[in-house]
């Protein structure tokens, strides 16, 4: 078997595939949905279990995917996550592999989820106050995702990261708090900037609390300096806190783009290769899957999907558009 790297025109070569297992989701954040939730994509048309394994299957083995990432969505509605965590996990060679979460039922599956092989989970959480946890996500659930962090510590699935987006108006206030917050639980914080990738298409970037504010916030308590580590694809810039070991980071997507050394590459939860999380061109995978394509004309598929990719994101571009798809159903 010939591995064919995922290059695209400009040199980079994706070996960090994101899956999104389902466009569903039981929190209604505002910066991503409507209060009324969605027109959630039909069942037939989302990708069986088998159907996902197989084609993470040929991203691992014929692909170089060497990191695979479940999102959503949110994937703990996936009724077979964690028999699909553990087929993913068997794969040879075997990646790296996370799960990214609003936490909602973590509790009662962390366990299984460290079982069965995943190795770590991001946790998306803006607010530690109950209040304008419940305004964010139009549903009262902090205590929920406080417990499923917890389980997630206990079963072992660190680094915990917690993700998150700091709202004007509403909990831009509260990066220090945040900060503390999970410093005192040995949680890693990395604020990420908001995007346009909202359902509603109603972002606009005078409004984004941007890296530059959220740092200087955070400088008014702690003292930040750059780690030394190289940065490489990570889409955080990491900063170690009052001298360390503990560290936050930024994802400075907007303002300080990393496109030059993006890794990533999507898979939708119906089957489409998404080459950048801006991209308004998809590449079907699941209908040639379907009618009974090999795994070699999959690849070539993917392969070409890659090629396409842009320089980049092009949010600074007077002619851009959002993503006709929203964040939810593309998968972070």
């Amino acid at each position: 078997m010939t591995l064919q790297p995922l290059a695209d025109r400009h040199g980079r070569i994706a070996t960090d595939l994101r899956v999104s297992l389902t466009d569903r989701c039981n929190l209604r954040c505002s910066y991503c949905m409507p209060a009324e939730g969605l027109n959630w994509l039909p069942h037939e048309e989302a990708l069986t279990d088998d159907e996902v394994v197989r084609l993470i299957g040929i991203g691992v083995e014929r692909l170089g995917i060497r990191e695979v990432r479940f999102t959503g969505g949110e994937p703990l509605l996936r009724r077979g996550l964690v028999d699909v965590v553990r087929r993913t996990k068997a794969l040879v060679p075997a990646p790296e592999v996370s799960l990214t979460t609003n936490a909602l039922g973590l509790a009662r599956t962390a366990e299984a989820l460290a079982a069965a092989g995943l190795d770590r989970i991001n946790v998306s959480l803006d607010s530690v106050r109950a209040a304008d946890f419940a305004t964010l996500t139009r549903r009262d659930r902090l205590p929920d995702v406080i417990a499923g962090l917890e389980a997630a510590v206990a079963a072992g699935l660190a680094p915990v990261k917690v993700n998150a987006v700091l709202v004007r108006g509403v909990n831009d206030d509260q990066a220090v708090e945040l900060l503390r917050w999970c410093l005192d639980r040995g949680l890693h914080l990395r604020f990420i900037e908001q995007m346009p990738l909202d359902a509603q298409h109603a972002w606009q970037r005078s409004e984004m609390v941007t890296a530059e504010e959220i740092l200087l916030s955070l400088e008014s308590a702690f003292v930040l300096k750059p780690t030394s580590e190289s940065r490489g694809s990570a889409p955080a810039e990491e900063f170690v806190v009052d001298g360390g070991p503990m560290t936050v980071g930024v994802i400075a997507s907007v303002t300080r783009p990393f496109c030059g050394d993006c890794d990533r590459v999507r898979l939708t939860a119906d089957g489409q290769v998404v080459n950048c999380l801006f991209a308004r061109e998809e590449s079907d995978l699941r209908t040639p899957l379907r009618a009974g394509a090999g795994d070699d004309e999959l690849a070539d598929l993917w392969v070409a999907a890659m090629a396409a990719k842009r320089a980049g994101h092009g949010i600074d571009d007077p002619t851009f558009l959002q993503p006709t798809r929203p964040m939810s159903a593309i998968g972070g």
